[in-house]
């Protein structure tokens, strides 16, 4: 049976001390209005006190003993991906909304089910997707709806960076570790974005990495029921980059920095057409607030306990997601990487 709901600020605990929970989720969810930061727990007992030293909460050592604290309304979840179905689970059958890194699952079954258990019980789900909550896509949006460049005819995206230490968890294939699930995400979820949930897999090809046994880039072809198309990389082992061109048929509309944009940075969106070419600077935003900020207002709408918290849109978007991650995953044509560096 549900729980009375608490009726003062979202109280939110931390299952995992990750580095993303360090330097971005953690300082955001301190900042957001009307939430606190409880308890922070980790399987290493001096992580956990670093971290709570810092963001000045309770340390917790073991995810066990999170779970049986009853002063949190909330969990934000950023322990490895393999870990995400079962301990997003136990959290949900505690009446705990949650707040999970993405990839919310590492299979489509496992979001289901989550998706499902978190309606039946009227929980707030939300996977920690931070860019889609940057207003530069919204005004991106805005320009291609009114024709700016024409029709829509192609996406291009990429989200790559440098290759990593040999001991990150990215590389963990138990963990659920790779470098589509890891950034790869990002231009998929880019592509629903503007064109909606109705993309199917066309072709891909992952490079796998012989040490670890993960894939560490990888390129992908989507195509929209409407006609357009879309082509994607990711990986790290590369220089970085992040960004995306939507080509019309009239210009071509360009984003850099266009999935870590830090807080600060005013980002630039360049329009380029036959004999003419123009640049609009956005106002600076950050992203990991905007992101958090959207999670305590859910949680509050969906008080008292039961009520709906609006989950239709995200979930069937989530969803899609895991599905096309998985179409390129199990469609893709596999080759070997060379070394790490």
């Amino acid at each position: 049976m549900n729980s009375p709901p608490h009726s003062g600020p979202v109280r939110i605990g931390v299952l995992g001390a990750s580095s993303i929970a360090w330097r971005r989720t953690l300082p955001a969810l301190l900042d957001a209005a009307d939430s606190t930061v409880v308890a922070v727990a980790s399987r290493e007992r001096e992580k956990a006190e670093r971290f709570a030293a810092r963001f000045g909460c309770a340390a917790v050592h073991g995810y066990e003993s999170l779970l049986e604290r009853d002063d949190i309304d909330a969990v934000y979840v950023s322990v490895p991906n393999s870990l995400h179905h079962p301990w997003v689970r136990r959290l949900l059958m505690r009446d705990k909304h949650v707040l999970a890194e993405k990839p919310l699952t590492t299979r489509p079954a496992d979001t289901a089910a989550l998706i499902g258990l978190a309606a039946e019980r009227g929980l707030v789900l939300r996977e920690n997707i931070a860019f889609v909550h940057h207003g530069l896509h919204r005004r991106v949006a805005e320009l291609v709806e009114g024709g700016r460049i024409g029709r829509l005819r192609h996406i291009d995206a990429a989200f790559c960076f440098p290759p990593l230490p040999g001991t990150d968890v990215r590389y963990r294939a138990d963990l659920g570790g790779g470098a589509l699930l890891d950034a790869g995400l990002y231009p998929v979820r880019l592509a629903q974005y503007f064109l909606g949930d109705e993309l199917t897999v066309a072709g891909a090809v992952l490079r796998d990495d012989p040490v670890s046994g993960v894939d560490v880039a990888g390129s992908a072809v989507l195509a929209a029921s409407t006609g357009e198309t879309v082509t994607l990389s990711f990986g790290f082992e590369h220089g970085y980059g992040a960004r995306y061109t939507l080509w019309g048929s009239t210009g071509r509309l360009c984003v850099d920095r266009a999935f870590t944009p830090p807080p600060a940075m005013a980002p630039v969106v360049r329009i380029e057409e036959q004999d003419h070419a123009e640049e609009i600077t956005l106002p600076a935003e950050h992203q990991f607030a905007a992101s958090a900020s959207s999670f305590v207002a859910a949680v509050l709408r969906s008080r008292p306990l039961g009520s709906d918290p609006g989950h239709g849109e995200w979930a069937r978007t989530a969803l899609r997601t895991a599905e096309l991650l998985d179409g390129i995953a199990t469609s893709a044509h596999r080759v070997t990487a060379g070394r790490r560096d």
